[in-house]
């Protein structure tokens, strides 16, 4: 089995590290973490495995993740990605975070192009998919994609006033020029410590 670096995908809807400074940073917890595919898993890119450890995930901490997608057709660029942020204001009422500095409900119109900017071509894959040779650059082929259990450590992060404590519901649509390839929704609530 190869691996799609789709942990690079779901980063790209969250908040950034903020850069290392002297200043106290929050610590933060995430409960309630939960993952599905949506449109009945008609796309033809699905996730058929997420496995996350520990849950509470704390901020900053360790992560496991564990990962396997299934592509009935190539991955190639450009490859949108959609994401739809919303987080619950009152029980059962949820409010659409826009899209500021990157970070919200924004659409990402290559996400080839922004693998290329952190990773260069040319350049060897980050580790984990270094060691288990596994590739970092569209475009990817149609089959199945696995990443084995992996620890992964979280940074310290500074929210913008609008995230922080709360429920919130992520959708991520991937798609090219013509058509939906995947959508994802991940669930989770937020509180810092």
């Amino acid at each position: 089995m190869k691996s799609l670096p789709l942990l690079v995908l779901l980063v790209v809807s969250f908040p950034r590290p903020a850069p290392a400074s002297k200043g106290p940073f929050p610590l933060y917890m995430v409960n309630d973490f939960s993952w599905q595919n949506c449109d009945n898993e008609d796309d033809p890119v699905l996730i058929t495995s997420l496995e996350v450890e520990p849950v509470p995930i704390n901020i900053p901490g360790k992560l496991t993740v564990g990962l396997e997608i299934k592509t009935a057709v190539p991955i190639t660029s450009p490859l949108q990605v959609v994401v739809a942020l919303d987080k619950e204001v009152a029980p059962g009422f949820w409010l659409r975070i826009p899209c500021i500095k990157k970070i919200g409900s924004c659409t990402y119109q290559d996400i080839c192009e922004t693998i290329d900017s952190f990773i260069p071509p040319g350049e060897p894959c980050p580790e984990p998919l270094h060691t288990y040779g596994l590739p970092c650059h569209c475009p990817f082929k149609k089959g199945t994609y696995s990443l084995p259990k992996t620890t992964f450590e979280i940074p310290p992060v500074k929210l913008p006033p609008s995230l922080g404590n709360g429920n919130y519901r992520t959708e991520i649509i991937l798609r090219n020029s013509t058509t939906n390839l995947g959508c994802f929704k991940i669930y989770a609530s937020l509180k810092e410590k």
